[in-house]
């Protein structure tokens, strides 16, 4: 890759939809996408991200509301998980990725839960990039999380701040996404990061996630380029220059 680009966002936080479309395109099980994605797709985003110098990269790969699935499903998407865990998620951490996973991960499976805690702690220390998943997550839930620690913590009205409030979330740390990517075709972000996505970059693609290569992410990219943030301010192309 030999793209050149004038800015870059310092998160991009991804979708992946569509994995379903795309394995039923080609006569397979609906779950031959999620591991599809999972195996092949993954991974070459994050090493570009990281050749590129992103910090952070967050994949949404598991909601509140995909419980709502047959169990036959759910069984196969623990499998690709446990798969991911020891397979995918260990290759970038040894080229130095750190791990951090978003939403209530003890819903799953014990030995789920317990293989990503362990990955995160390992992980805890690296500074390539920071690597996301979001699973179990929920946008609503987060924020009641949050809600709830604060609550906990017994911290006074006049000293919860914009920050403080951020600092609760399970994004703690990571900065709120510039670039969000959905693929598959919808143009909504079902609850993805709704605090931390207020002045995010959106952009919808037709590409079903496990045809979102490379290429495709740097067209992303590219698109970004072109966008003018103001951040509720004046346009910074209309800025006189001294």
């Amino acid at each position: 890759m030999t793209t050149k680009f004038k800015k870059l966002p310092n998160h991009v936080a991804i979708i992946m939809d569509g994995n379903r479309r795309w394995a039923k395109a080609k006569n397979l099980n609906p779950t031959d996408g999620h591991d599809y994605a999972a195996m092949h797709a993954i991974e070459p985003i994050i090493e570009r991200a990281t050749k590129l110098k992103i910090p952070f990269i967050t994949f949404w790969a598991f909601s509140t509301e995909n419980w709502k699935r047959d169990q036959a499903e759910l069984k196969a998407l623990f499998s690709i998980f446990r798969k991911g865990l020891g397979k995918l998620a260990l290759r970038f951490i040894k080229k130095g990725a750190k791990l951090r996973i978003l939403g209530d991960i003890n819903k799953f499976p014990t030995d789920i839960a317990k293989k990503a805690a362990e990955l995160v702690n390992k992980s805890h220390n690296n500074n390539a990039i920071t690597v996301s998943f979001a699973l179990n997550y929920g946008g609503r839930e987060e924020i009641l999380r949050a809600v709830k620690r604060i609550v906990k913590k017994g911290i006074k009205e006049k000293e919860i701040t914009e920050q403080l409030f951020s600092d609760m979330l399970d994004t703690a740390g990571i900065a709120d996404p510039d670039l969000i990517v959905r693929t598959g075709g919808e143009k909504r972000l079902s609850g993805y990061l709704p605090w931390q996505s207020v002045y995010a970059e959106l952009l919808f693609t037709k590409k079903l996630f496990p045809d979102f290569n490379v290429t495709e992410f740097d067209k992303a990219l590219e698109e970004y380029q072109k966008r003018d943030r103001r951040f509720g301010g004046n346009s910074a192309k209309n800025k006189k220059t001294n």
